[in-house]
């Protein structure tokens, strides 16, 4: 579904697909359509995630879940009270490459886990430079900006590999004021178990870093979330340094799981609204916009 005709007709057209639509709710309410899936910026999925769970079907939604954990909230318990599966588009949870960093992780390569670090560095586009509109720098759409847009994709897979965190501090400010939204933000949580985490984000510098090291007792493992890099391990007992290819269509996975989940061929999806919901927890606490 989309509101230009003329775009839907030719998605429809280039991709075999027989049915389309120019009005979300027609798609939302026809009974062929079995589940739906909203990937319209975050300022109306609460909006649309309403409207899917009143028509009683699975959903998945573009993440983060919402702008804010209460509204996360609300759609959490809707889709909950109803009995409907939600699931939210973290689909890193489900890739090869941070799978098989998990991997390691349970195999106890580096001994105990002591801490996570995160930098992800870059400079501001041209259009922030321009100080065109974007709907990614909005404040009133994405509180955090591109924090909210890249820094959940992280925040979501570090709770993947290391479980939850239970406490959360950070600072941000808007640094070049090209767009109403933050543009640096760092922050230090601790997890559940006890293993302590660090982030620093910042979109107006004049390099591209995008490095994880997560620290154990006896090793590490570096890697990038969004960057095609190598995972590299390094320990007392095991070093390795693998690339490990990135699907062709990147929610490949993610989506064959929830195949598979909603066919009741598995039992669990590793992305659903409970998961996505502490992630939207985290990012709140740090943007101070939890209240």
């Amino acid at each position: 579904m989309r509101r230009d005709l003329d775009k839907v007709q030719d998605y429809a057209k280039r991709h075999n697909i027989a049915k389309y639509y120019t009005n979300a709710n027609a798609l939302i309410n026809d009974p062929e359509i079995d589940a739906v899936y909203i990937a319209t910026p975050p300022d109306t999925h609460k909006y649309y995630a309403l409207k899917v769970a009143k028509a009683g079907k699975p959903c998945c939604i573009e993440k983060p879940i919402t702008p804010t954990y209460k509204e996360a909230l609300e759609v959490y318990n809707t889709f909950k009270n109803a009995n409907l599966p939600l699931f939210v588009a973290y689909y890193r949870r489900s890739l090869p490459r941070f799978v098989k960093v998990k991997e390691w992780l349970s195999k106890g390569y580096i001994g105990d886990i002591r801490h996570i670090s995160y930098n992800l560095i870059r400079p501001a586009n041209q259009t922030d430079l321009s100080k065109s509109y974007n709907w990614r720098t909005d404040a009133a759409i994405a509180p955090g900006g591109y924090f909210d847009d890249l820094a959940s994709h992280a925040l979501d897979l570090f709770t993947f590999l290391l479980g939850n965190i239970k406490e959360v501090k950070g600072f941000s400010n808007n640094q070049q004021n090209l767009y109403s939204a933050k543009d640096a933000i760092t922050s230090c949580w601790i997890h559940d178990n006890g293993i302590t985490g660090s982030g620093t984000w910042n979109f107006g510098s004049n390099d591209y870093v995008d490095d994880v090291i997560i620290y154990g007792s006896k090793g590490s493992i570096k890697f990038s979330v969004f960057q095609e890099k190598n995972i590299v391990l390094k320990s007392e007992t095991k070093n390795e340094s693998l690339f490990i290819n990135n699907p062709k269509h990147i929610q490949q996975y993610h989506v064959e799981n929830m195949r598979d989940y909603l066919m009741g061929n598995s039992g669990s999806h590793p992305s659903t609204g409970l998961t996505a919901l502490h992630t939207s927890w985290v990012m709140g606490e740090i943007l101070g916009i939890n209240q």
